[in-house]
């Protein structure tokens, strides 16, 4: 279940009251069953994925996949899979640590993990939203937000794109107020 927690620490579980919090900001929060596959779970289960591995995962929720498709116009996805082990990890995730907007919307179905979504809402005010397993984030063009993983340091996230182009971080100057949780 999806965490929103505020400047002033005040925390919200509930999807009504998060939806509430979120709505200036259009940001789309679903919940999206992976199913029962055993072969899926056991590889969610893994810290690492091959190329083949992330393949077989890709086309065990390709149904979400030809959704977007047909609804929105996405027309490719990958899949992510961060976890302690990989070289470099806090390098790679420094990229995303600071507030940046997107020419494109930035579509997240965690399947494995947590990790944590950070914005600016209109009013200047700012939040930071958990996402867990099987959630679905949709965050809209331009909105300006940060990314980061719990203190669990693990997530595996599909990724939908309607062009990858859209997807580069365009960095603000705008500093991050929340301070971030411990675990």
């Amino acid at each position: 279940m999806a965490i929103l927690r505020l400047e002033n620490n005040t925390e919200y579980q509930n999807i009504a009251d998060i939806t509430r919090e979120l709505a200036s900001l259009n940001i789309q929060l679903n919940h999206w069953n992976v199913g029962k596959n055993p072969e899926l779970h056991r590889l969610l289960a893994q810290d690492s994925l091959n190329e083949d591995e992330k393949e077989q995962v890709l086309q065990a929720l390709d149904g979400y996949f030809e959704e977007l498709q047909q609804t929105a116009g996405y027309q490719s996805r990958d899949l992510v899979v961060l976890h302690p082990g990989i070289p470099n990890l806090d390098d790679l995730m420094a990229k995303f640590a600071s507030i940046h907007t997107h020419a494109d919307d930035e579509v997240r179905y965690i399947i494995d993990g947590e990790a944590v979504f950070g914005f600016v809402r209109p009013d200047g005010s700012q939040v930071e939203l958990t996402v867990q397993p099987e959630e679905y984030i949709n965050v809209p063009a331009k909105t300006e937000h940060w990314f980061h993983l719990t203190p669990k340091n693990r997530v595996k996230a599909v990724r939908y794109f309607i062009s990858t182009e859209g997807w580069v971080p365009k960095y603000t100057a705008r500093e991050i107020r929340i301070p971030q949780a411990v675990a």
